[in-house]
């Protein structure tokens, strides 16, 4: 019998188990359980032709996210508070905005969690109109003013009121307007139906190339982030409920795959790289004021994806000071609000 069937040799079966715990011996079968749990997925953003989403624009144009196996649906909002509404009314699997959306989530008794970083920096600015804001005069002035927002609950609308608040204004001090993240919000402010604006790019640099505005706070770099923050701030991120992250981590995985591999073409992607890739529609009619948008916010993509738990303090302390509500039913708990682990995973792939 022992002829027949000989007992196994130990040296060799811990030589084995050490290997398959090294990922040597890779096989179809192993390769199979990685394959996404989901074969589509609706994601929605707050403005797919902002620069703000795109890492996430690229990950779709350069078919990562097909490549990975994941169909995945651009569901286009006005803002990123419409997206958080999708999302948690279960109209959307997964949502990208501002990472402080999963924070005022949990407080609500939401449980979601950021996955995967697109910017390091929120890329807001705060721009008010030369008829509103002359030489000397301070924000004071945009008392009972239209300020226009992207959208109601939206990064924009916190930008604006952490903005404010410097010059002793309160939310309730200004009238607030969605006016989205596209051509309607230039034209808001030239047609002086608002005041003053907080939005991001493309809008603001067709404002600014015309004239239109006066700057007053900008976060599309790192310097002045730290200077408005405090500290290092994140912008946008992709989020899920925790429940989908637990019952489909191979679908997370693969959209944290096709966005640090997208974050990464961007590192080196020049001028002619971003105009073959970015539809036409995306740049508003304006390619080159597009592309000098582009310059202005680059050091604000991440160059990996990760979260820092810097920027995660920074988003914590600016909730707590400036958004919570006594109605809050959970207290801040920043570790249950991200996870690096499906980034770190596509780092190690892509050389991230």
């Amino acid at each position: 019998m022992s002829a027949l069937h000989p007992l196994p040799d130990p040296g060799r079966r811990d030589v084995l188990a050490a290997a398959a715990a090294l990922g040597l011996l890779a096989s179809t079968p192993l390769r199979a359980q990685t394959r996404p749990e989901r074969a589509r997925v609706t994601l929605a953003l707050g403005g797919k032709n902002t620069l703000y989403y795109l890492p996430v624009i690229l990950a779709a144009q350069l078919n990562y996210f097909n490549e990975e196996g994941v169909a995945v649906e651009l569901q286009d909002h006005a803002g990123g508070g419409l997206a958080e509404q999708a999302l948690t009314t279960g109209h959307a699997d997964v949502a990208a905005g501002a990472y402080e959306h999963t924070i005022l989530l949990r407080q609500r008794g939401v449980n979601c969690r950021a996955f995967a970083l697109l910017g390091r920096a929120p890329q807001a600015v705060f721009g008010v109109g030369n008829q509103v804001l002359t030489d000397g005069r301070t924000l004071r002035t945009l008392r009972g003013q239209r300020v226009g927002i992207s959208a109601p609950d939206s990064a924009t609308q916190w930008f604006a009121r952490l903005v404010l608040a410097r010059d002793g204004l309160g939310p309730d001090d200004v009238q607030w307007v969605g006016v989205g993240t596209a051509a309607g919000a230039v034209a808001a402010l030239r047609e002086g139906r608002i005041g003053a604006i907080a939005n991001v790019d493309p809008v603001i640099s067709q404002l600014e190339f015309a004239a239109q505005i006066r700057v007053v706070a900008d976060a599309r770099s790192l310097r002045g982030t730290q200077q408005l923050y405090g500290g290092p701030m994140p912008g946008g991120c992709l989020y899920a409920p925790q429940g989908f992250v637990l019952r489909y981590p191979n679908t997370v995985q693969a959209l944290a795959n096709a966005v640090v591999r997208a974050l990464k073409w961007l590192q080196t992607a020049g001028p002619s790289d971003i105009v073959r890739v970015v539809p036409e529609s995306a740049m508003t009619g304006d390619r080159a004021i597009y592309l000098a948008a582009l310059d202005k916010v680059r050091e604000a993509f991440s160059p990996d994806g990760l979260l820092s738990e810097d920027a995660v303090q920074t988003a914590h302390r600016l909730v707590a000071q400036q958004l919570s509500t006594p109605a809050a039913v959970r207290a801040a708990a920043p570790a249950a609000t991200y996870t690096n682990e499906f980034v770190l995973k596509a780092k190690q792939r892509f050389s991230a």
